[in-house]
């Protein structure tokens, strides 16, 4: 560990990997609860082709997929709302749109292409601290609204006829975590890849859910998840040379697989005391 902070690009690479382990499982906590897990997955395709746009005209890939991404997001969301089309089928025409639009603007532009790979599959070595600076104001940006808005995204996902009975603005609350989500995905892809980073916002909340019964607590413990995975599979993949994306993903399906057999034990060794109160009771 020592001898990766040695090198500059890595620094830049761990902090990110805290960045995108704390923020993806913190919205992706609302999304599964919401049950669009694939959500994630259709604004990743979508922001490719912001990042095509940008590579096209020389401008920030990074900028360029916030923006696309977000109004990729707010889409799905009208989509989904408004239209007789089901959240499944809006998430499909993005998936084909977005990928579509990316690999169209990325053999556009002078690279032909090869710069796309980095953002598909994740690559460290791309991460330069001016990408770091954007991402962590996006962040602390994702962060800020899960806390103030924390309590009204929680009812809103738990029920969302219950939430507009009680007066929340229900549209709003809704595209905001379109949006949120959105950013998000922006914040992982430079080290995870835009194909793996809806991964990250799903898996450790999953792992989570096997050992916490709380919304709070879930979302806590997914937090931490995905910092290990996110941190483990940064440094695997430099020690082993294989891409980052994929090394980040297996390591959270590893937790994930060990919270399952933990949640199994935890719940075996409390039978017995659950059996021994209906006893006494």
């Amino acid at each position: 560990m020592i001898e990766i902070l040695q090198f500059d690009f890595m620094r830049v690479a761990l902090v990110l990997a805290v960045l995108m382990g704390l923020t993806a499982p913190a919205i992706g906590t609302f999304i599964v609860q919401r049950r669009l897990a694939l959500l994630g997955d259709g604004i990743g395709h979508v922001a490719l082709t912001g990042v095509g746009f940008g590579l096209l005209t020389s401008t920030s890939p990074i900028l360029g997929a916030v923006v696309v991404s977000a109004l990729g997001a707010v889409a799905i969301e009208v989509l989904r709302a408004r239209s007789r089309t089901g959240g499944d089928v809006a998430l499909a025409l993005l998936f084909y749109g977005g990928l579509s639009g990316g690999v169209i603007l990325t053999s556009l532009s002078s690279g032909n292409g090869s710069g796309l790979q980095a953002y598909l599959f994740g690559s460290i070595a791309s991460v330069s601290r001016g990408d770091l600076y954007v991402v962590m104001g996006l962040a602390i940006a994702v962060l800020a609204i899960v806390v103030v808005f924390g309590r009204e995204l929680f009812l809103l996902c738990q029920d969302e006829e219950v939430a507009r009975a009680s007066g929340l603005p229900v549209r709003f609350l809704s595209l905001l975590i379109a949006v949120t989500a959105a950013v998000t995905v922006v914040i992982a892809m430079r080290a995870i890849g835009l194909l793996l980073v809806s991964a990250l916002m799903v898996v450790p909340v999953a792992a989570a859910q096997q050992l916490t019964r709380g919304f709070k607590s879930t979302m806590l413990v997914a937090m931490a998840i995905g910092v290990l995975s996110a941190v483990a599979g940064l440094v695997g993949s430099f020690e082993y040379s294989v891409p980052p994306g994929p090394s980040i993903v297996m390591f959270a399906m590893t937790v994930f697989v060990a919270a399952v057999l933990g949640g199994i034990l935890m719940r075996r060794r409390g039978r017995p005391d659950d059996q021994k109160a209906e006893v006494t009771g």
